[in-house]
């Protein structure tokens, strides 16, 4: 019987990796000519398109590209300044992200797709919606979209990034550690996530920085009401969300959140991720 029951979890497996299919990477270039890497992996419909946030790479999707590649085909980016992607660009830019996004979708044929985005790769890929509205059939913020009334001053701005100015690896690490995660969170994941985000190009990550504080002042609100797909986020529930003014722009919006994580939500709890994110795909 233990024997059967072994066969049976190998076959299992076996047929779930078949799937699934092997992880392909590839690469394109920007409009601007900066190379950008991407992983494919899966298939079936809509494809799933995820995007890191500030100073992350590709590989905080790990779990859910193993979760979804079995019924869809899944595609994690690395942006551009980020992971394996190259990073000779002037502006680092929100609209240019957004670029870049839309250029991996229409290199890759796919005409159905759902764009998810972490942090400020929720920005990504609301700005990239707007360049490929025909193929977009779903948009998901994970902690991304909080309150459009809220806006950030460039008093606050200069506060913000003047002590990374000074000291970006120590000063990033300290605030990761303080900020991002929910008490208790696993130590390990705290350490990698601490040194992903410290060792970032200063340059790279203090003008993207920057440009997202300016890109939600000015863009978010238009960039809500732009999407006509069904809309989603997901959020820790320590995160204050104003559900009222993201749906004066996004009427549709659907808010899922999570108790018990902080910043990186899909790292920190990824079954209970996965399973908000299920609710929240296109049937």
């Amino acid at each position: 019987m233990t024997g059967a029951r072994l066969s049976g979890s190998l076959l299992l497996a076996l047929l779930t990796a078949s799937c699934m299919g092997e992880v392909t990477t590839g690469e394109i270039l920007s409009g601007d000519g900066v190379p950008i890497r991407y992983a494919v992996r899966g298939t079936g419909g809509p494809a799933l398109v995820f995007v890191h946030g500030w100073s992350c790479d590709r590989t905080y999707w790990d779990a859910q590209v193993r979760h979804f590649a079995p019924r869809h085909r899944v595609v994690a980016i690395d942006l551009p300044g980020h992971g394996e992607s190259g990073t000779g660009r002037e502006e680092w830019t929100v609209e240019a992200f957004g670029g870049d996004v839309a250029a991996v979708v229409q290199h890759l044929g796919l005409e159905e797709v759902v764009l998810i985005g972490h942090s400020v790769g929720g920005f990504v890929v609301l700005e990239a919606a707007r360049r490929i509205p025909d193929e977009v059939v779903g948009v998901v913020g994970v902690e991304s979209w909080f309150d459009p009334d809220q806006k950030v001053s460039a008093e606050q701005v200069r506060m913000i990034l003047e002590p990374l100015r000074a000291n970006f690896a120590e000063m990033t690490e300290t605030f990761v550690r303080a900020m991002m995660f929910a008490p208790g969170a696993d130590s390990a994941l705290v350490d990698r996530v601490a040194r992903d985000m410290s060792g970032a190009p200063p340059e790279i990550a203090l003008a993207m920085s920057e440009n997202a504080y300016l890109w939600w002042n000015e863009q978010a609100e238009a960039a809500l009401r732009a999407v006509e797909a069904p809309m989603g986020a997901i959020n820790a529930a320590r995160s204050p969300t104003n559900v009222d003014a993201l749906r004066r722009h996004a009427p549709s919006l659907e808010v899922r959140t999570m108790d018990g994580v902080g910043h990186f939500v899909m790292l920190e709890d990824p079954e209970a991720f996965n399973r908000l994110l299920e609710e929240l795909l296109p049937r």
